[in-house]
């Protein structure tokens, strides 16, 4: 099985043949490192689940860049208001590494519902499962003091401090690369 397999099957609880017809959709596709995914006023129209590399989606607001968040293995990258709305995209999703991914279109993603039965009910199982977890980030920006953020940042993605520069970490986590270097002395 492959990681996409692998991680369909064990979140979504998919029968073999289901995950047989999801999964031959998807294509392996890569990004060199510093190449660009999605740009601001593109229509993503691919979504993709992360097999290697690490990706930043951004977006600039006035001098600054702001991490919105750090894509990695395991996780899937698109933009949900592209894929299921048709509008541009307001992101920057850049390649920090060199990126695999296995890819499918919009097309071919919304073809699913006529091959599968079930596949309502597995796609809100997905995106309800990725809601959770942007509303536990949001929850842990608001009410966390900088160093608790940082500190269950490093305890939940201690591979993220070795491959991606620290300003992006500080920003993604909502402070200053002062701050997060100040707590990762701190806490040496």
């Amino acid at each position: 099985m492959t990681e996409l397999e692998n991680y369909i099957h064990s979140y979504f609880k998919v029968f073999p043949d289901e995950l047989t017809v999801i999964s031959s959709l998807f294509k392996l596709t890569s990004l060199k490192k510093g190449g660009y995914f999605l740009k601001p006023g593109q229509i993503c129209d691919l979504l993709s689940f992360h097999k290697s590399g690490y990706m930043r989606v951004f977006q600039p607001k006035g001098d600054k860049k702001i991490t919105q968040w750090i894509s990695y293995k395991g996780f899937f990258i698109t933009d949900l208001r592209c894929i299921h709305f048709n509008q541009p995209t307001p992101y920057y999703m850049q390649a920090l590494t060199d990126c695999e991914f296995y890819t499918i279109t919009r097309d071919e993603y919304k073809s699913l519902a006529d091959r599968l039965p079930r596949w309502h009910e597995i796609e809100k199982l997905c995106i309800a499962s990725y809601f959770t977890v942007m509303e536990d980030r949001v929850f842990n920006l608001l009410s966390m003091p900088a160093a608790e953020r940082y500190q269950h940042l490093l305890n939940e993605h201690p591979e993220l401090f070795n491959q991606v520069p620290l300003q992006y970490l500080a920003s993604m986590i909502g402070m200053s690369p002062e701050t997060l270097s100040r707590l990762r002395k701190s806490t040496r």
